[in-house]
């Protein structure tokens, strides 16, 4: 099978392409429907008014870090034309909460979300009741890695360990992931168990709110192995509460994550890789979309947030709106293809 999540881009490229068509609709069943010509374009559109920020999940975890990294980098940059970024969490339903207000916000660029692999991964596995192919990703920006992360005195000293007692007995571990089964934290994990030939469908999986309420879970002694990443579990380790045991990623990270092993660096040829972005309602048109690419990848290559996503272990990118569509097609496909490999089947 082809990986799923290969990098679309090396961190720190950029992306110069522009939509210069209107961009269309892509309905349930896949079809294009292009945009009437009068909505096609409002000519050098800019905020007019206060913009909210809708984060699809409860705070604490790196969906809902990145959002408000994002919002203060547009406000600090002065690229909102003065206007106020206004963060709302509406965790719940796996997402749709969040989706649904965008729905309501049709046409209406004042409004963002967040877009994340974890939504694909979502819709895939049923647990997200909605179809992303009807929003519009204007941009990527960061790169996750998924890590496995135990505490201090765990007897699992490292990926191999924690294999040994799997295959002993699958259900012995208690594994948190963040929000719901068959999410990318889930996801990220059960691909590489499976290759290494435990079997996931016994496992003892155990879904909190948000990764920080997973490591909470962790630290308290209530489940024994946390799947997150980097922004959850990077300070952790950093003061010396937990231990990475494994790393989601192709290739060995680099700052905090430099002495992280990989899966595969630990016998098992598997690897997980998120990316992270911004979603703008169905219905904007060419230079709504335009402007909000422009900020965002001003924002993308900003000091500051690169040294918060650097912080977190993870990479800073830059994707615009033609590849980050054209991400959201390809991951569908490739995560449906991934689930039934898996054997989660959809909910």
């Amino acid at each position: 099978m082809t990986a799923p999540h290969s990098n679309p881009n090396p961190a720190g490229e950029t992306d110069e392409k522009h939509p210069s068509q209107p961009p269309s609709v892509v309905g349930r069943a896949g079809s294009t429907l292009a945009l009437p010509s009068a909505v096609w374009a409002q000519p050098g559109w800019k905020p007019t008014q206060t913009i909210n920020y809708v984060i699809g999940v409860a705070a604490g975890g790196s969906v809902d870090l990145y959002a408000r990294g994002i919002k203060s980098g547009l406000e600090t940059l002065n690229l909102v034309n003065g206007q106020t970024v206004v963060a709302d969490n509406k965790p719940g339903a796996g997402g749709l909460l969040a989706l649904q207000q965008l729905q309501r916000s049709r046409g209406n660029a004042h409004n963002l979300g967040t877009f994340h692999t974890g939504s694909l991964a979502g819709q895939v596995t049923g647990i997200l009741k909605a179809d992303m192919r009807e929003y519009v990703p204007v941009a990527m920006l960061v790169e996750e890695t998924t890590l496995v992360a135990v505490r201090t005195d765990s007897p699992f000293k490292t990926a191999k360990d924690l294999l040994a007692a799997l295959r002993r007995d699958p259900g012995s571990v208690k594994i948190a992931v963040a929000p719901l089964k068959g999410l990318n934290t889930h996801l990220a994990i059960a691909k590489p168990l499976k290759v290494a030939g435990i079997d996931i469908t016994k496992l003892t999986v155990v879904p909190f709110r948000s990764s920080a309420d997973s490591m909470s879970a962790l630290l308290g002694g209530h489940v024994d192995v946390v799947s997150a990443t980097g922004p959850t579990v990077v300070p952790m380790a950093q003061a010396g509460k937990v231990r990475i045991i494994a790393s989601a990623a192709a290739e060995r990270g680099t700052g905090p994550l430099a002495g992280v092993l990989t899966w595969r660096e630990q016998g098992v040829a598997a690897d997980y890789v998120s990316y992270n972005g911004v979603l703008l309602p169905p219905g904007v048109d060419a230079e709504q979309i335009r402007f909000w690419e422009q900020a965002l990848k001003q924002v993308a290559v900003s000091k500051d947030w690169m040294a918060l996503v650097e912080k977190s272990g993870n990479k800073p990118m830059f994707k615009g709106y033609v590849d980050s569509h054209r991400y959201l097609q390809d991951e569908l496909k490739a995560t449906q293809a991934l689930v039934a490999e898996l054997g989660l089947d959809a909910k």
